[in-house]
């Protein structure tokens, strides 16, 4: 079965900012779309199953800040998916999101 073209969420959503972190390889550490509002394994399971995108899933042992033993996800694409999706038309829609975050920024100032 073929798999469907991965589709670009709005450039000023949650997903969007998760995703314009995935094809940028930026940490995504702490991001303030995601305080308080949704989980990122749910906005990364919303990317897969919405808008097509193969993001890899990768777990490991950590120590939460407590001292605890705890579990770490790091969410990826595929360097050739990235370089695929920046082609077509990515990084038009990475540049209308810096657009847009920038008209945002200036009616709140």
């Amino acid at each position: 079965m073929p798999s469907k073209t991965p589709t670009f969420p709005g450039p000023l959503t949650a997903r969007g900012a998760v995703l314009a972190v995935l094809l940028s390889d930026e940490d995504q550490t702490g991001a303030e779309p995601l305080r308080g509002r949704v989980t990122l394994a749910a906005i990364v399971r919303t990317l897969k199953r919405k808008y097509n995108w193969p993001i890899e899933t990768s777990s490991f042992p950590s120590n939460g800040l407590d001292g605890r033993a705890t579990w770490a996800t790091v969410y990826s694409l595929p360097p050739a998916v990235v370089e695929r999706a920046l082609k077509a038309g990515g990084r038009d829609w990475l540049k209308s999101r810096a657009t847009a975050k920038r008209a945002v920024q200036r009616v709140d100032e």
